[in-house]
């Protein structure tokens, strides 16, 4: 593309802009590079994650009369664009519309439609493994109440293509009612540059166990805090790092009173210090479970961000025990709920240095030449290329 050319623009939509937890599509926004991605969405999270760097829109004006609003409410209930946002939208001159998560391809898509452009929808977890029974009973809301019946009426259009972000999703997605014809896999990938071994990763590292993410429960935090009261009773100076929050966390810290154990207990934190964490800990622990109404991992890309900075993993991820990691070359898989054998693997990498540096050094490989962001971000872009031109047929 010539220098002087304007890159084509992609609307990226999610609802809120950005929870620390869906640090994923900013990093994959920020990594176009023969595309324009402009970050719209309905509100701005007052305590979200910065978004420097970006081009970002709301839906609506942040001085939006309330009555304006109530306009927008409504329209969306009817599943009909609002005229103010459709102005909006039209303004940016976009070629397509890449909507992260199925309830937020819902809200988009009236938009899209009205506008002539196609839409990526890009299936991460919950908006697809959750079971249409619990969403119809209005247990996301009563406006999510649809959402199934409404995520399978846009397989049915032509303009709308979905990307799974393993191969636990397609599978899902198509078990769901998806074609598989209209399901692409593609990893978002991690930045290698930024999530490498650094000096703080040479020598011997402590006997320091981490997890990072929400605590919820397909995160299956209660299973790693039970396999680390037996690790303790074998690794007696063992360390247990938690980082993040959510709704569970009152109970887990309960629970390791209980057990006897006092893990650090961090609360979220941005990504320079999940980086920092990651250099000091001998170990990442991501022991997913199926959730009860049947939410579960996608990938998880904190296994990928883990072994690219030189840290092993053991894991239960749907999708990142089978895609994600090496079973027995940069990590080990385990089944849900199996604390004995998380407990065994927690300890064959904290006693043993040399099992430690080989799953350390062939996790840095493995992410590097299969994950890498800006190597994915080429491969989204040519989805994204084809998807414009097949749409300026006649």
């Amino acid at each position: 593309m010539n220098p002087a050319t304007p890159l084509p623009t992609v609307i990226v939509y999610t609802s809120a802009l950005l929870p620390y937890s869906e640090t994923f599509i900013k990093s994959q926004a920020l990594a176009l590079r023969s595309w324009h991605a402009v970050l719209v969405g309905e509100r701005v999270l007052r305590d979200g994650l910065p978004l420097t760097g970006l081009e970002i829109m709301t839906l609506l004006p942040d001085d939006a009369p309330p009555w304006q609003r109530l306009v927008f409410r409504l329209a969306r209930r009817w599943g009909r664009p609002h005229p103010g946002v459709l102005r909006r939208l039209r303004s940016l001159g976009a070629e397509l519309v890449h909507a992260h998560f199925g309830p937020s391809a819902i809200d988009i898509w009236p938009y899209a439609r009205k506008l002539g452009l196609p839409m990526l929808v890009t299936l991460h977890g919950y908006d697809i493994n959750i079971q249409r029974t619990w969403w119809e009973s209005g247990q996301g809301g009563r406006r999510q109440r649809s959402y199934p019946a409404k995520l399978l009426q846009l397989t049915r259009e032509s303009d709308v293509h979905f990307i799974a972000v393993s191969e636990a999703i397609a599978s899902r997605a198509v078990a769901y009612g998806i074609p598989r014809d209209k399901i692409s896999l593609h990893y978002i990938g991690v930045d290698t540059a930024l999530f490498a071994p650094s000096v703080a990763s040479t020598g011997p590292r402590a006997k320091r166990v981490l997890f990072v993410g929400r605590l919820v429960e397909k995160k299956g935090a209660t299973y790693l805090l039970q396999a680390f009261a037996r690790v303790r009773m074998r690794v007696p100076d063992a360390e247990l790092v938690i980082v993040g929050d959510g709704p569970l966390r009152a109970q887990l810290e309960q629970q390791a009173v209980d057990l006897g154990i006092a893990p650090i207990f961090t609360g979220a934190l941005p990504g320079e210090c999940i980086r920092y964490e990651m250099a000091k800990a001998r170990v990442l622990c991501l022991p997913s479970v199926t959730a009860s109404n049947g939410d579960a991992e996608g990938l998880g890309l904190v296994l990928l961000e883990a072994q690219a900075s030189g840290l092993p993993v053991v894991t239960s991820a749907r999708g990142g025990a089978e895609e994600a990691i090496l079973h027995g070359s940069s990590g080990f898989r385990h089944g849900e709920m199996d604390v004995a054998t998380l407990e065994e693997h927690i300890v064959a990498i904290l006693a043993d240095d040399l099992l430690f540096e080989r799953l350390s050094a062939c996790g840095v490989n493995y992410v590097g030449k299969n994950f890498d962001l800006f190597r994915q971000s080429e491969k989204l872009s040519a989805i994204y290329a084809e998807m414009s031109q097949d749409a300026k047929r006649p």
